[in-house]
């Protein structure tokens, strides 16, 4: 059990340690809402290593988003500007989210998007 908290402990503080980078590729601004309240890195993809490819730089509202929390529809419009984001792994993310959503809005700006074909299937189920 310390190997698996040792390696999360890790893990975290290289997440942590993108904070500075990834607030001047986001001007200091949620790469999702472009909110500057409580500014974090979030780890959009555990599965691969911790890099400026893999980790955003999040609010604590679209860092919940992000973590499964549901928001409230108005919360989530915030997020459509995100597709269209220049890290792929910011973008997929937030289509992630609003596809969760249910929405129709959330479909047709993601149909809209610049996504790959592929992801946008896996998303919609088209």
């Amino acid at each position: 059990m310390a190997k698996g908290y040792q390696a999360n402990q890790e893990r975290l503080a290289q997440v942590a340690g993108l904070g500075k980078v990834l607030a001047r590729r986001a001007a200091f601004k949620c790469e999702w809402c472009e909110g500057r309240d409580d500014l974090k890195p979030c780890d959009l993809d555990p599965a691969e290593e911790p890099s400026e490819a893999t980790v955003a730089l999040l609010c604590g509202n679209c860092r919940g988003l992000a973590g499964g929390k549901r928001g409230y529809t108005s919360g989530l419009r915030s997020l459509q500007g995100a597709l269209w984001h220049s890290e792929p792994v910011v973008a997929a993310a937030a289509a992630r989210v609003l596809a969760r959503s249910g929405e129709s809005w959330a479909r047709e700006a993601i149909e809209d998007s610049m996504l790959d074909d592929a992801l946008k299937q896996e998303l919609l189920g088209q």
